[in-house]
Order: C-alpha cells, then sequence, then structure tokens
C-alpha cells in the first residue's frame, strides 16, 4: 500500500514535517513534457509536491530518446501527456494531476492555470506564441514564473515573481517585430553569458529557419534540479530566490556558475549589442 508519508520521508530534514504537508497540497503547472518538461514533472513529484497541471500534444518518437524522460521503446508513438502522468502517478498513486492533451492556447489557458501555486516553463523554445500566452497570464493572475533553459552542458535559470520584473519587461519581445528576432530576443535574455557558445562543434544543428537545434539530457537534468529547488524555496517561502533581471547559468563543461545581471532587460546597452552579435550568427548558419 501506498504511503505519502512514508514515501517522502527522506526528505525530511531538508524541509520540515510541517513543510513536506505544505507541498503535498501545492500545484504546479508544467507546459511542455519533452526533455525539461518531463524532468521537471517526475523531480517535483519526487520532492512530495501533491497536484499537477500538465499539458503537451505532440507523442513520443525515436528521436526523443537523448534527453526526455518518457521516451523509450515502449512509449514510441504515445502521447507525451499520458505516458507523462503514468509515470508521476507511478512515484505517487495520489498525485492530482489534470492533463491537457491539445496543448495551451486561449480557450483552456485559465482552466490551465486554475489554483496554481507556481509555473514552470517547459515548452519548446520555438514555441514563442504560446509561451507569450502563458507568461502573460501567468503576470495577470500573480503566479510565480520559473524557465530553465537546457543550453550546452549546463542550465540557465530565469525566476519571475509577483512585483518584480515582468517577462516583458525582461525580454522585451514586443521591440521586435518577426518570429525570428523575437526567437533570439529569447535567447539572448535566457542566456546573457553565453557560455556554451564557444564549445558547440557543429553551429549547422542549430537552425533557426528550420527551428532546431542541439539539446542533451544532461543538461535538461541539471536544470530539474534547479528548478525544483527555486519551486520549493517559492512555496514554502524560504532562501533567497535570484529573480529577474538577474539570472543564474551553470555550465558544467566549463566548471563555471554566472550570476548575470541586465538592468532594463534585452533593453540594456549590452543586451542591444548581444543581439546584433546573435542575429549575425543566426543569418550566416
Amino acid at each position: 500500500m501506498f504511503d505519502y508519508i512514508n514515501a517522502f520521508s527522506r526528505n525530511i530534514g531538508w524541509v520540515s514535517r510541517e513543510e513536506q504537508l505544505l507541498l503535498r497540497e501545492s500545484k504546479v503547472a508544467i507546459a511542455g513534457l519533452g526533455g525539461a518538461g518531463g524532468e521537471h514533472l517526475l523531480t517535483l513529484a519526487r520532492t512530495g509536491i501533491g497536484r499537477f497541471a500538465i499539458s503537451d500534444f505532440d507523442y513520443f518518437d525515436i528521436h526523443n530518446f537523448n534527453r526526455q524522460a518518457g521516451a523509450v521503446m515502449s512509449t514510441v508513438k504515445r502521447d507525451k501527456c499520458e505516458v507523462m502522468k503514468e509515470m508521476a502517478l507511478d512515484i505517487n498513486p495520489e498525485l492530482d494531476i489534470v492533463t491537457f492533451e491539445q496543448g495551451i492556447n486561449a480557450e483552456n489557458i485559465d482552466d490551465f492555470l486554475d489554483g496554481v501555486d507556481v509555473y514552470v516553463d517547459s515548452l519548446d523554445f520555438f514555441a514563442l506564441e504560446a509561451r507569450e500566452l502563458v507568461f502573460r497570464k501567468c503576470t495577470e493572475k500573480n503566479i510565480s514564473i520559473v524557465t530553465a533553459a537546457p543550453l550546452g552542458m549546463g542550465t540557465a535559470i530565469l525566476c519571475f515573481l509577483p512585483g518584480g520584473m515582468t517577462y516583458e519587461e525582461y525580454f522585451r519581445f514586443d521591440d521586435k517585430v518577426t518570429k525570428k528576432d523575437k526567437l533570439i530576443q529569447f535567447l539572448i535574455g535566457l542566456s546573457p553569458s553565453m557560455l556554451q557558445r564557444d564549445y558547440l562543434v557543429d553551429s549547422s544543428t542549430a537552425n533557426f529557419d528550420e527551428e532546431k537545434g542541439p539539446s542533451l539530457g544532461l543538461a535538461i537534468k541539471l536544470g530539474a534540479g534547479v528548478t525544483a529547488a527555486n519551486v520549493l524555496k517559492i512555496i514554502l517561502k524560504r532562501g533567497k530566490i535570484i529573480t529577474a533581471p538577474r539570472g543564474i547559468h551553470f555550465d558544467a563543461y566549463k566548471n563555471t556558475v554566472k550570476i548575470t545581471w541586465r538592468p532594463f532587460g534585452n533593453r540594456n546597452l549590452i543586451q542591444r549589442v548581444m543581439f546584433k552579435i546573435a542575429k549575425n550568427i543566426v543569418n550566416s548558419e
């Protein structure tokens, strides 16, 4: 028989018994269950988070095997939402987990965010419209946002809390017209330090026009751990949370941690220069 207290008893010490029960009642929304999202779900389920809203309209395929928690031979061609729900319930059969198999859109966004304490952004890098929709709604509903980008062999984390700098004030998507320019804004906002850039051995694999890029499972696992730590700190209201316009980039390949600071977000002079450099690189590849 499943016993919640026993299942998560080894968390006690790093969290108190009272805090563990608070995690049990808390709700996290995760949009996108591919590389980052699936790992976020399982990591947070193992911390004892008791309620989730998850979304993804895609299915698992063999090209997902290098990085996605739910991608194995037995799940090829199966819906990601269905598989990840099963895996999470296998960790905690008592989970309250609501699925949105059609993805997130204007019609279901309010239901997706209903009662949510923290939103964890795991949408595909190129899913710009969906990301802007969810970020805007989270801001309106005073929901905290954590986004962790797998970058090379590291991860870059940004947190947006109610009352602080918003996603739009930081990323400044409205300053750009084309989707490609907005994606460049997103990239340089996620990774102001660009620690990963100089060890990319094949730049042809990062193609904005074809909307594809390389990704490693190890970076996703790093991001899931850092994300879970920030989610716990937000819910439990303890520990320092680094929020935008500051961010953290940890690169395991370079053995380096950078705390970045970009006042005015992508309108910062450094970021405007970075945009021009990044655009030239993207257009030349």
